[in-house]
């Protein structure tokens, strides 16, 4: 495999193909899990022995616990390109049986990213620790079967499958002019693009109250789904966008507008005095954004797969849970 095809797969190396870990500074937290399980084989007369608590080391499983938890807790020490992680509740049962014993570990935490290797990690040092107290009266223990058994949160849990038929409308005198090329709207297309939407060719309309109303309406009355204006949304006397879309809105989604705005903070603080607004006009969902590369991107991490959860709802599924 040459070294580009190593990058393309392994998204730990670089152009020059060193290691490097994983940019998760601009992802929003979620609420994450991970489940792992792994069992240690031993004589049966092992197994008894950690159960009656006859080892000379002392008791095998509560030590076990307690190095497994510190484990998932030291992870980002252990293996370098973890990332360290707040977790917020680690947990590791053991189940005894006929010449073994089960290790599973459950691992919690509001993060960036996900908690697998903790997870993982818990349960293999909790084998160790079970090796280690045991090996004075068993030399033929074998740790087998380490392995993830789920993990939830984050966009690789999300079960949502509905995507809609997507627009996107750039409102700018000056792109509309011809003066200045679009950003923003190449990032919303590739990024609904990139989710697995049906995406609508870019529409252009100046600062004009009359033609953002008439692209919009044209475009819902044409199937669109999903329409994402950017641009018009600040101070000036020219940002229209706003003022114009909220005229025709049937309700507002208060939650998503709180979203944008709460995690757009997080990325820039002038992002306070951006406008913004998230509605439905029928059965079509709009999302009013500001004009910048970046703004497209804070709502793509947001929006997406979230969002496609409403057109389910619009089609009668029930909420997820």
């Amino acid at each position: 495999m040459s070294r580009d095809q190593i990058a393309g797969e392994f998204s730990h190396l670089d152009e020059e193909g060193q290691v490097r870990m994983v940019d998760v500074t601009d992802k929003p937290s979620t609420r994450r899990t991970a489940r792992a399980r792994g069992r240690i084989r031993m004589s049966p007369a092992t197994v008894q022995a950690i159960l009656s608590r006859e080892l000379p080391k002392g008791n095998v499983l509560t030590t076990a616990k307690l190095a497994g938890i510190s484990a998932a807790k030291k992870t980002a020490e252990l293996i370098p390109l973890c990332h360290p992680l707040n977790l917020t509740w680690v947990d590791i049962d053991f189940q005894p049986g006929d010449g073994n014993v089960a290790i599973e570990a459950v691992v919690k935490a509001t993060e960036t990213t996900g908690l697998e290797m903790e997870a993982l990690s818990a349960v293999t040092v909790a084998a160790l620790t079970i090796y280690d107290m045991c090996k004075a009266v068993d030399t033929d223990m074998v740790i087998e079967d380490i392995h993830l058994v789920e993990k939830t949160g984050g966009k690789s849990s999300d079960r949502v499958g509905y995507r809609p038929r997507t627009a996107v409308v750039v409102v700018s005198d000056s792109t509309a002019a011809g003066q200045r090329e679009d950003v923003s709207g190449k990032v919303l297309i590739e990024g609904f693009g990139q989710a697995g939407c049906r995406v609508e060719p870019l529409v252009v309309v100046p600062d004009e109250a009359d033609q953002i109303g008439r692209a919009v309406s044209a475009l819902i009355e044409g199937g669109v789904e999903l329409l994402v204006t950017t641009g018009g949304t600040g101070l000036g006397p020219r940002d229209v966008t706003i003022s114009t879309i909220e005229q025709l809105f049937d309700e507002r989604l208060p939650g998503v507008e709180q979203a944008l705005h709460a995690y757009g903070r997080t990325q820039l603080k002038t992002a306070m005095l951006s406008r913004l607004a998230v509605g439905m006009i029928g059965a079509s969902l709009v999302v009013c954004l500001p004009g910048s590369r970046g703004a497209a991107k804070d709502a793509l991490r947001v929006l997406v797969p979230g969002i496609f959860h409403a057109f389910e709802i619009l089609q009668g599924a029930g909420h997820q849970g």
